[in-house]
This record gives C-alpha cells, sequence and structure tokens, in this order.
C-alpha cells in the first residue's frame, strides 16, 4: 500500500516535531533553571566553596625566674597534610611523593583514604615538618593541602612535670594546669571560607568569603620559680637515693600570699613523652591528689587550737607518764621518757602524743574529750584551716581529704584524740602546707595558687588577681607563740644544720599507713613541715617520703631535705641575718 501526502504536509509535520522538541527543551530548561535552581547552586558550593578552619595558637606556659617570666612549654609549628580525593588527579603521583618526603607522619592506608571520593578533605598525615611541607608543595599535587598546627616543646625537659600535665594527640589538656586550664589555653580556632579554583586554591574574590580570625589562647604564667623548682627537684632525689626510699613528693610556699614556688615529685616523667610511661601514676602530682594521715605535723595545728582558744599556754604544764587514756584506749608515746610534770613546748619539743590528748581535754572539761572540745577542733581544723576541703589550686585532681565531723557516729572521742596527732584523717600536702603559713605568718590564711598571670606578646607579665584570703584563722598573738613554739622545737635538735642568724622552725612527723583497713607495721611515711625567714616567714617548704615496705621517718629521712632546700632559699632569696 503506498502513502501518499497532501502538498505542504511534509512541512507540518517537521514543524510540529520542531516545536515538540522545543517545548522539551524549554520544560528541561525550565527544571534545570528553577526547580533545581537551589540544589546546583549547593552543589557548585560544595565544590567551589572550602571551609578551611583556621587553628589557634595554644597559649605558652611560662615560670618565674625572680621577677622574670620565661617560657616553660613552648609551641613548635607542625603542618597536617590532608586531601581532597575529589580534586587528586594522580593518586599514584600524590602516594609516591608523600611516602618518599614523610613516611614516618602519615597515616596507615593513605591509599584508601584518597579514594574516598564521596569526602572533601582527608587527613594523611600529621606533625611534618616546614621542611617536609615545603618539599611537598614543591611538586604542585592537585588536591593537596596543609594546615599549620602546632605541638608542644618543652625547653626545660622534664622540669615541673607533674604541676604541667601534658596535651595529648586531640590536643586537650591532660593533668596539670594543661587540663585546668584547657579551655583559656586552647584559644579558639578561626574560619576561612572562600571561593576556590579548580585546584582546591583560595581565590580573593566571592560574596561568599568568610575570614574569622583565630584567638589564639591565653599564655599563662606560673607562680613556680624555675630555679626554686630545680633544686627542690634536685634535692628530693638525693634525699631519696640516701634513703632508698621510691617516692617523694616537695612543695615550697611563700606563706605571705600563697603562691606554689616548687612542687617536686618523685617518680617523674617528661611531658614531651609522656606516650612512653608505662605507670599513669607518675602523671599524678601527689601534692594535691594524694590524700594521707600526715601523723605529727598536725601537733603544731592542735597546739595553734589549744594557745588561740586560751586552753593552754607554751609553759603550761601537764603530768606525762607516756600514756593517756581515752575511754577503753590507752594512747603511748613514740618517744619515750621525758616523764612527770613537763611543759607543752617540751611535749611540741618531743612529739608526745600525751600532751596533745591533754590539749584536746583541756578543750573541753579538762578531763575529757567532750563534744563541745571536738566541735572546737573541727571548727578550726574543717573551717578555719581548711582541712578536708578542696584549696582551689588550678590543677587538675585535686581531692578534698576526709575529716569527720563530731555530730558524725565515728567523730567520738577516740578519733578526736588521734586526730590531736594526725591520724584518722586525710589530708594533702598542699592543705597542709597552706594551712601551716597562716600559722606562723600573723593568722592569715592565703588561698594557695600557681597561676602568677597572663604573659603578652611582649613578654609582659600581667598580674592574675588576688586569690581569697581569710584573716584571723588564729590571732596574731596565738601565731606568734605558735611561731616561737615552732622555732624551739626545731632548734632544740636541729639548730647547728641551719644557716646561724635565721629563722627557721619545723616540725617532724612519721606517719603510719593502712592496708586493707588495717595499720601496717612495716610500712612508715615521713615528713617534714617547716618555714624560714628573717624578719618575718619567707617560706614554707613540707616534704613527704615513703615507700612500699619501707619505714620512713621525719627526723632522718625527710628533715634533711626540708633543710638542704632551706639552707638553699635563704641565699636564693638573699635574706639578711637577724641582728
Amino acid at each position: 500500500m503506498q502513502l501518499s501526502f497532501q502538498k505542504g504536509s511534509r512541512s507540518l509535520i517537521l514543524g510540529g516535531l520542531l516545536l515538540v522538541m522545543m517545548a522539551i527543551f524549554v520544560a528541561r530548561l525550565f527544571y534545570l533553571q528553577i526547580i533545581k535552581h537551589d540544589d546546583y547552586v549547593a552543589q557548585a558550593a560544595a565544590e567551589q566553596v572550602k571551609p578551611l578552619t583556621i587553628p589557634a595558637k595554644r597559649g605558652l606556659i611560662y615560670a618565674m625566674d625572680g621577677e622574670q617570666p620565661v617560657q616553660l612549654v613552648m609551641n613548635q609549628t607542625v603542618y597536617t597534610l590532608f586531601v581532597d580525593p575529589q580534586t587528586v588527579t594522580n593518586p599514584e603521583k600524590v602516594m609516591d611523593v608523600v611516602r618518599r618526603v614523610a613516611g614516618g607522619n602519615l597515616r596507615p592506608n593513605i591509599d584508601k583514604l584518597i579514594a574516598k571520593k564521596d569526602t572533601r578533605y582527608q587527613i594523611i598525615g600529621t606533625k611534618l615538618t616546614r621542611q617536609q611541607a615545603e618539599l611537598i608543595k614543591k611538586e604542585e599535587l592537585k588536591g593537596v593541602g596543609f594546615q599549620e598546627m602546632t605541638q608542644r616543646v618543652y625547653p626545660e625537659g622534664g622540669l615541673a612535670a607533674q604541676t604541667l600535665g601534658f596535651v595529648n594527640a586531640e590536643g586537650n589538656g591532660q593533668y596539670g594546669i594543661e587540663e585546668a586550664l584547657n579551655d583559656r589555653l586552647v584559644g579558639h580556632d578561626g574560619l576561612l571560607k572562600s571561593v576556590t579554583d579548580i585546584s582546591g586554591v583560595p581565590l580573593t574574590i566571592g560574596n561568599q568569603n568568610i575570614n574569622k580570625p583565630a584567638k589564639n589562647g591565653d599564655n599563662i604564667a606560673l607562680t613556680i620559680d624555675r630555679n626554686v623548682q630545680a633544686y627542690a627537684e634536685k634535692a628530693l632525689a638525693a634525699g631519696l637515693q640516701r634513703s632508698h626510699a621510691t617516692n617523694g613528693s616537695v612543695v615550697v610556699m611563700d606563706p605571705q600570699s600563697g603562691k606554689v614556688m616548687a612542687m617536686a615529685n618523685l617518680p617523674t616523667y617528661k611531658p614531651a613523652e609522656y606516650t612512653k610511661v608505662e605507670d599513669a601514676a607518675a602523671f599524678n602530682n601527689p601534692v594535691i591528689t594524694k590524700p594521707y594521715e600526715p601523723g605529727s605535723d598536725i601537733k603544731t595545728f592542735t597546739v595553734a587550737t589549744g594557745l588561740d582558744r586560751g586552753a593552754i599556754q607554751p609553759d603550761s604544764t601537764y603530768v606525762n607518764t607516756d600514756s593517756i587514756k581515752v575511754e577503753d584506749r590507752t594512747i603511748n608515746n613514740a618517744t619515750k621518757g621525758q616523764t612527770g610534770t613537763i611543759t607543752m613546748q617540751t611535749a611540741l619539743n618531743y612529739s608526745l602524743n600525751t600532751g596533745m590528748v591533754t590539749v584536746a581535754q583541756r578543750l573541753g572539761d579538762g578531763k575529757n574529750i567532750t563534744l563541745d572540745a571536738r566541735r572546737t577542733i573541727y571548727d578550726y581544723f574543717h573551717n578555719r584551716f581548711a582541712f578536708g576541703q578542696k584549696t582551689g589550686i588550678e590543677l587538675a585532681g585535686e581531692q578534698a581529704g576526709i575529716i569527720i565531723s563530731p555530730d558524725d557516729q565515728e567523730g567520738n572521742a577516740v578519733r578526736y584524740s588521734n586526730m590531736t596527732f594526725g591520724q584518722g584523717m586525710d589530708l594533702t600536702m598542699i592543705q597542709v602546707a597552706s594551712a601551716f603559713g597562716a600559722l606562723i605568718n600573723g593568722g592569715t590564711y592565703y588561698s594557695p595558687t600557681v597561676v602568677a598571670g597572663t604573659v603578652d606578646t611582649n613578654g609582659t607579665l600581667k598580674p592574675a588577681s588576688p586569690k581569697p584570703s581569710r584573716s584571723g584563722v588564729i590571732s596574731a598573738e596565738s601565731s606568734a607563740k605558735l611561731h616561737q613554739m615552732v622555732r624551739t622545737a626545731r632548734a632544740t635538735f636541729y639548730a647547728k644544720n641551719d644557716k646561724p642568724g635565721y629563722d627557721v622552725g619545723g616540725k617532724t612527723g612519721t606517719s603510719q599507713t593502712i592496708e586493707n583497713g588495717k595499720y601496717v607495721d612495716n610500712q612508715t611515711i615521713g615528713t617534714y613541715l617547716g618555714y624560714g625567714g628573717d624578719s618575718a616567714p619567707r617560706y614554707v617548704i613540707m616534704v613527704e617520703v615513703s615507700g612500699k615496705g619501707l619505714n620512713l621517718q621525719g627526723n632522718k629521712d625527710a628533715m634533711p631535705i626540708f633543710t638542704d632546700i632551706s639552707n638553699w632559699m635563704i641565699d636564693y632569696l638573699k635574706l639578711q641575718p637577724r641582728g
């Protein structure tokens, strides 16, 4: 069958087809330009507009060298190597170059990271040096970029390690000041959001550009004096070697301000090598994190309480029989022989438990440690001296310790008799040393601090606001008496060890340790708590030494470390001998 068309019919058909095709194109363009407009704009922005984080620089940490801040923790510039998998055109060349230049800094399986075409940002290497970054940049690899980062550098090695802490791989501070003040040190990252060319290079045009500068972290100056810290660490190490002790701590404070001049601990570590530490206990700062029964150091606080309440005077007497009965318990002296009628000064000199229990009795009815007596002791120990409370020092991990209230069932007369000579409660060295400063400085408690202030870009120190202080913890008169008693107690046995002409006093402590809820006989902690100065106390030093299965004593093991540091401090502070 043969089809035939009228004249002009072919033109009509062709015209109709053209109209249909035009309608399809118009509809398609309408769909693409109107309906899908926002989607394609978003896709274009995703490909052309890249947000780049501008890392803030972590604040530096300074110690003091006398009055001058010096860098203790610095930053070193390193580079993070990243790729945009969608822009990389030659993955084999990229892998060959980066492996050759920075093999030890690369993440495993970089080939898989580069092949992730559904992402625009993959980190393939960290902590590259500037030289490594420059060598890779010379290759002009498409889709490869760098971010400038910083890592911590410690010019003083392991000095004050537990006070400093460290920064982990994620950039967060851990332990010490790094953790406690992490929010201030870390700063705030900036943002660069810019249109880029095909190689991923930011352009300077485009209304979608955002440039938010980074705010670097605060540069923190510590009250730690690098010279005092270094000597304290040296003296502690020598003392532990003499005693064969395995653990020890020293804190040196200014009793006129609460500023910590040194915190030394052994065992220790190097913050730059924190990943090599096998026992995480080395990261802790026992001065603030390890409550323990402080022992006879506390006798100075018992005497101060008695003096301040008018229950005793330095020359008050009692009859010492080397034992005293409290309810159904008999308490004995560790030092025997000072029997008969003796003064409270003698009781402190020879560290007699009977004298301290007598003080507690005289705070009551004279014969018993009454509820009123216990409440008085608790008021002084807990409320005034801040035992059993966190001091608020600016370091991570501080523990509060424990002191039992007399209104608690366990706060009975027997416990409080033990508390008068440093048992039956758990305290930290920072609590004891801070409160001791108040006993000998006239009666003002200064909250301990390790922050001296901030340092600006010119290296100028802006002092921190003073931390809270409390006057009248004990009266000035009571402080003067206690001051003299502690000086006399040291002079009775150890004056020959001190530089002549200076005001030095202190008290030994030997405390039992508890394992599985019971005191053990083969292990004691030796401590020494003292001060030194000229016309006024200029430093407080507390020393603690311990070791598994070791019977260590305050006078033999801790006191020589105190003496070593004390004599050095007199020279370092250029104190003038009394006339």
